[in-house]
Parts: C-alpha cells; sequence; structure tokens
C-alpha cells in the first residue's frame, strides 16, 4: 500500500487562501486578516468564532458557493491523479479549506479521502457554525492515523505541502514543497514548481 497526501489550497487548486478569498466577497478581509494573524498558531478555535461565528454569521451563502464552482485547479493536477491511481497509491487531501472544496476535487480526479473544514449553511445562509475544525496542529495527527489504519510506516508516505500551516505535516514522510512559502521549505525533501513533477519521486 502506497499513500501520498495533499494540502489543498495552492496545491490542488490555483487560489492560495479559499477563506481569504472569501473575506473579500464579504468586506471583511482586513479584520479577517487581522484576527488571522492573531489567532491562526495560537488559537484556531477562537479564530472560527470570531470568523464564522461574528463576522459571517447569517451571510448569504451565494458568494461562498460561486468561489467553489470557480476554484481553478493547478496545472498538470489531473495528469498528475491518473498516474497516481495508475501506480497504486492511495491519494488523500488534509487541508483547512472548504469541505464543499475538498468533495469537488475528490469528484474530479477520484480522491481516497478529503479531510477538510465544513462550513455549515442553512437555507442558503451562514449558520455561524464550523464542524471539525482543522488547523495546522491537527493535520499531522490526522496523516498518522491514516498510515495506521493503512499498515503504512510514517517514513513511507509522501507529503504534498505548500505553506507554514503544514510544517508539522512536513515533518512526517518524504516531503514535497509546492512553490512553497516561508519556513515551511526547511522541512521539505524536495521542492518542485510543476506538480506533474511529483510523478519523478513516486
Amino acid at each position: 500500500m502506497k499513500l501520498i497526501a495533499f494540502d489543498m489550497d495552492g496545491v490542488i487548486f490555483q487560489e492560495t487562501n479559499f477563506w481569504f478569498n472569501l473575506h473579500k466577497e464579504y468586506g471583511t478581509f482586513e479584520e479577517g486578516k487581522k484576527l488571522t494573524d492573531k489567532y491562526l498558531k495560537k488559537n484556531y478555535s477562537k479564530l472560527v468564532d470570531e470568523v464564522v461565528g461574528r463576522l459571517w454569521k447569517g451571510k448569504n451563502a451565494k458568494s461562498y458557493y460561486n468561489l467553489i464552482k470557480h476554484a481553478k485547479y493547478v496545472k498538470g493536477v489531473k495528469e498528475l491523479f491518473k498516474e497516481l491511481k495508475k501506480k497504486g497509491y492511495k491519494t488523500a487531501i488534509i487541508s483547512s479549506g472548504p469541505r464543499d472544496l475538498a468533495l469537488r476535487a475528490q469528484k474530479d480526479l477520484e480522491i481516497d479521502y478529503i479531510y477538510s473544514n465544513n462550513l455549515i449553511i442553512h437555507n442558503n445562509k451562514i449558520t455561524g457554525e464550523f464542524e471539525s475544525p482543522i488547523g495546522s496542529d491537527k493535520k499531522q495527527v490526522i496523516l498518522k492515523k491514516l498510515c495506521d489504519e493503512n499498515n503504512i510506516f510514517y517514513k513511507d508516505c509522501i507529503v504534498v505541502v505548500h505553506e507554514d500551516n503544514d510544517i508539522k505535516m512536513a515533518k512526517i514522510g518524504f516531503t514535497i514543497g509546492f512553490n512553497p512559502k516561508g519556513d515551511v521549505r526547511k522541512y521539505c525533501n524536495v521542492i518542485i514548481k510543476d506538480l506533474k513533477e511529483v510523478i519523478n519521486y513516486l
């Protein structure tokens, strides 16, 4: 059994931060950026409460669904996943991005596992609830559990990452940085600029 896990924003899809794009749609970007800087690394639950529970509660979900629908895949992603399937790899997305976007990728690319955050919407309105929030501190826990369930040694999995909230996950297995930003570069075994280069390391 072979396993490869991907971050989603900036790796599967071109947009590097779905939630910041949604902030822009709702006119909450400046406040959202301040809250993210303040709470992302120290208190993810507080960030969720402030953004989803306060800034976005009651907002019309049309903008959210439009972003999901129009998000563009990274060049070469479909060819890569076709090759992964041919070579017998189990594939996973482990992301703090939206579950609806991960579900779209799962359907289009035939991905085996998706772990992501679920923005709760009812009657086309954001309810203020966020299901199973996955911050940077949870990604490596999920990856290890996935390896355990599939009887895969941690060192034998491949991880494709992009930014600093992937650092803990990047310390597990063979890590490929796809146009990585920030300190996560230090934890990458290799760095690539074309996603199809992943094929060289299978």
